[in-house]
């Protein structure tokens, strides 16, 4: 019904004329696009437009977070688990300035976001007037698109385009900077939904000849693996990938960006690949005689060292992305398209198949991990609480059905590694940049997105304060969104370097902590501390069973490392396990 109504809201929109302002003219056009949460923070040069949104307090819910990062993360965090578009809005100078770690995350982690910034009147720019940056100059790097608008009758148009570019293809943050003067301005309003822009080609035509000599390899391959990212999730291919996994009979494994496209529970999930990935499926990428990527880009954390990655394997590429294609790993076969068609065309070339003796050296090693790692980590003998057990627990009230938002650091790779999913877009996390401070704000645009649904933040105490202050926001709109930190009192993943690799010189990295809990309270939230084993699960339970915020702190074990581990340089076949 409300996408029905959105479409009559454009049709008739583009048909009638009305004379507004340029604030006005904002307004309207993110109701046509259908946005209905929008974050941000007001100051001077953005206050017309948020004049105007006083009057839409009915069409256009406005999220006031503490900080504009804040801001920019919570959009992300709508978009990742929405599938829709993220806007954050902020003011000119040091408000648009913080918007910029969460759109160069956006970047890297291709996620649809739409940036409006205000910005000084246009007789002003370059004079260094109050409050004034050259925020398209900033951003230009982080950005899919950008544009400066100085005139109001540009700004329909400029607002359809920078949907059209965010959503489409590969996604990514599109910023709006727009003049004081724009925003005062009137124009002869009416919008229409972009559909097309001039030499941009979201998604590059699939040639039917490389689907044919994808199929032919992987028919005629003894040991073939998958690797598939989040490529998968952005164009909803979830159930195609599935279906060529189970006809080929691959054994598939994952990206974090690509984590809960699959259940977790599927046979033919194999785990993760990475730094900190499943033993399995990274030793396995140097044996496999064909390795197919799916909607992945063989970023530095996957492959390690690209001089002895799966360098006996022939290489099958889907991707959006030609930029993306022999960039880090020379392919056999490239197939450009989106992933969603490309997996559709390919699944009646393929062979009906299996590999069971393949699948088999999986589940092998799969058991070393569980014996060396896993049982230690989930179900630890040692008086000290381990984050694996924390998520252990999770897992037993979640069911796999809750959306994990993770920060950076140990806890994001435990949070990755020990998260059951049953449902895709799950997993939440900064990926590409590794963003401390991401999670707590993603947690409240991934709630709002999906209220229904449990959304579990798990965060280190030395992110949980990058951005703290989101707490009163979480307050102010009755966010219901549950926190858990996870306590060692340092910054656990440098530790865990500075003791492999650095002699155990612990510089700058051990954390002296306030009492988290008392904070929280301070922000009228229900807070609970755990110390010890007998506590965690009543305190879970208490956490899981709450309509409202609520916010855990687990006090682990101060120097637990994350095994395996794949050294920063290593081939992915030297992972360790200890």
């Amino acid at each position: 019904m409300k996408d029905t109504q959105t479409l009559e809201t454009i049709k008739s929109s583009a048909t009638v004329t009305e004379r507004i302002s340029g604030s006005e003219a904002i307004i309207k056009c993110l109701i046509a696009e259908g946005v209905d949460v929008l974050y941000g923070y007001p100051g001077g040069a953005i206050m017309p437009v948020y004049d105007e949104l006083f009057k839409y307090q009915d069409r256009i819910h406005h999220v006031l977070t503490r900080h504009e990062q804040g801001a920019a993360h919570a959009a992300q965090g709508y978009a990742r688990i929405s599938g829709r578009v993220g806007v954050a809005m902020a003011t000119s100078g040091p408000g648009a300035t913080n918007l910029i770690t969460g759109i160069a995350d956006a970047q890297i982690d291709s996620t649809p976001l739409v940036c409006i910034t205000g910005q000084v009147p246009s007789h002003l720019l370059g004079s260094d007037a109050f409050q004034e940056t050259d925020i398209v100059g900033i951003s230009t790097p982080v950005t899919k698109w950008n544009h400066q608008v100085t005139d109001a009758s540009e700004i329909p148009e400029v607002i359809a385009k920078a949907f059209y570019i965010a959503k489409s293809g590969r996604p990514g943050p599109v910023l709006i900077d727009i003049t004081k003067n724009a925003q005062f301005g009137e124009l002869d309003f009416k919008y229409e939904k972009c559909t097309g822009v001039r030499s941009y080609i979201p998604v590059p035509k699939t040639n039917p000849e490389t689907l044919k000599a994808a199929a032919d390899i992987i028919n005629g391959a003894k040991k073939p693996m998958i690797v598939w990212g989040q490529g998968i999730i952005l164009s909803e291919a979830e159930e195609e990938l599935k279906a060529v996994i189970e006809k080929a009979g691959i054994p598939s494994a994952w990206t974090i960006m690509g984590a809960s496209a699959i259940p977790t529970a599927h046979p033919l999930n194999v785990g993760m690949v990475g730094m900190h990935g499943n033993y399995a499926p990274n030793v396995l990428t140097n044996q496999c005689d064909v390795l197919i990527a799916i909607g992945m880009r063989f970023d530095d954390r996957v492959t390690g060292d690209l001089k002895t990655y799966a360098k006996q394997a022939k290489i099958i590429h889907f991707e959006i992305d030609p930029a993306e294609v022999d960039k880090n790993v020379k392919t056999d076969v490239a197939v450009l398209g989106d992933a969603k068609a490309s997996l559709k065309a390919l699944l009646p070339l393929l062979k009906k198949n299996t590999h069971d003796n393949w699948l088999q050296e999986f589940k092998k090693l799969y058991d070393i991990e569980f014996e060396k790692v896993i049982k230690h980590d989930i179900s630890p003998s040692k008086e000290g609480l381990t984050m694996g057990e924390v998520l252990k627990e999770i897992n037993r009230h979640s069911k796999g059905d809750a959306a994990i938002v993770s920060d950076v650091g140990q806890h994001q790779m435990i949070a990755c590694r020990y998260s059951e999913f049953n449902k895709t877009k799950s997993n939440i996390t900064s990926g590409g940049l590794g963003t401390m401070g991401f999670a707590l704000p993603a947690a409240m645009g991934a709630k709002m997105a999906e209220p229904e649904r449990d959304v579990v933040a798990i965060i280190g105490d030395g992110g949980f304060q990058m951005n703290i202050q989101e707490l009163g926001t979480i307050f102010q709109t009755q966010i219901p969104v549950k926190i858990v930190v996870l306590n060692n009192e340092f910054l656990g993943m440098v530790r865990q370097w500075q003791q492999l690799f650095f002699d155990k010189r612990y510089a700058s990295t051990e954390m002296t902590n306030p009492d988290f809990v008392t904070i929280a309270k301070g922000y009228h939230l229900e807070a609970q501390k755990v110390t010890k084993r007998e506590e965690l699960a009543d305190a879970v339970k208490a956490m899981m069973a709450s309509d409202k915020a609520y916010f855990l702190e687990v006090c682990v074990e101060k120097e637990d490392n994350v095994f395996p581990m794949i050294p920063s340089g290593a081939s992915v076949s030297d992972i360790r396990l200890s």
